[in-house]
């Protein structure tokens, strides 16, 4: 049994080892379950992703009210927990650990959070503790809520990110940019011809990736595009991410994201 205070202590339930845990989480996806009740897909700081049920949270006197399971909300949470990434967890507490002041009241912060949901609904399957990841996700929340700069390579910014921490980032030296290149969406590499495949970015994209790459987040707004050029420009990202993520396809919030930000 763990010490008074500590994070983790343990219940035992008939033949069954349940642990309660207090934990941050980043929530990816609510569906409402039953009358009342929600599950939520919610990547937590100690555990990893872990599915949830909480019960009576669609109601006027809900103790957790329903708006807290929106898409990126950040929460504080109390579990009845079994470490089995099948199992789904009932939510005892759940309470605001960051409030938004901009993103529920901008449409286009919206629909960055919404895109930013279903990607990492699609790409993020560990049911473990991942604090690197965990920590990325919420200064991309911060920033994109306290920004005064503009938004609109956001998105693109954050895909390419993403990819270094799921293990499967471009992988650009100072040389790759001498010359003409062209970047091998298969195999993620910078090369000076065509690769034999049709699967790759035609110099101009490529040096825009590198741009990316080279480009902290909050200076991204700096990299110009056409309105064109960006969704060309997501849609080949989105490729690389079909060729590296198994199971990946059938995005809907790029139509949203196309539609708001203009």
């Amino acid at each position: 049994m763990h010490p008074s205070g500590s994070k983790l202590c343990v219940l035992y339930s008939i033949d069954r080892l349940f642990m309660q845990i207090k934990s941050t989480g980043i929530v990816f996806r609510a569906v409402k379950y039953g009358e009342t009740s929600v599950i939520a897909d919610i990547f937590t700081e100690e555990k990893g992703l872990h599915t949830f049920i909480g019960g009576g949270v669609r109601t006027a006197k809900a103790k957790m009210p329903f708006s807290l399971f929106q898409p990126m909300m950040v929460v504080e949470l109390v579990a009845y927990f079994r470490d089995d990434p099948g199992a789904m967890n009932r939510l005892r507490e759940l309470r605001a650990s960051e409030v938004w002041k901009a993103i529920p009241f901008d449409i286009k912060r919206g629909a960055i959070t919404l895109f930013m949901a279903e990607i990492c609904r699609k790409c993020i399957q560990e049911t473990e503790e991942n604090r690197e990841l965990f920590e990325y996700l919420l200064r991309v929340l911060r920033w994109l809520d306290a920004t005064t700069l503009p938004i609109v390579n956001v998105h693109l910014h954050f895909l390419i990110e993403l990819s270094g921490h799921l293990g499967f980032q471009p992988q650009f030296e100072p040389d790759d940019a001498q010359g003409e290149r062209f970047f091998d969406l298969k195999e993620g590499i910078f090369l000076p011809v065509p690769p034999p495949s049709a699967l790759y970015l035609q110099p101009d994209m490529t040096a825009t990736l590198i741009a990316f790459l080279e480009t902290p987040l909050e200076y991204c707004h700096e990299i110009q595009l056409s309105r064109a050029e960006r969704k060309v420009f997501l849609g080949k990202l989105l490729q690389f991410y079909e060729l590296h993520v198994p199971g990946f396809s059938g995005m809907n919030s790029p139509e949203i994201l196309e539609l708001v930000m203009g």
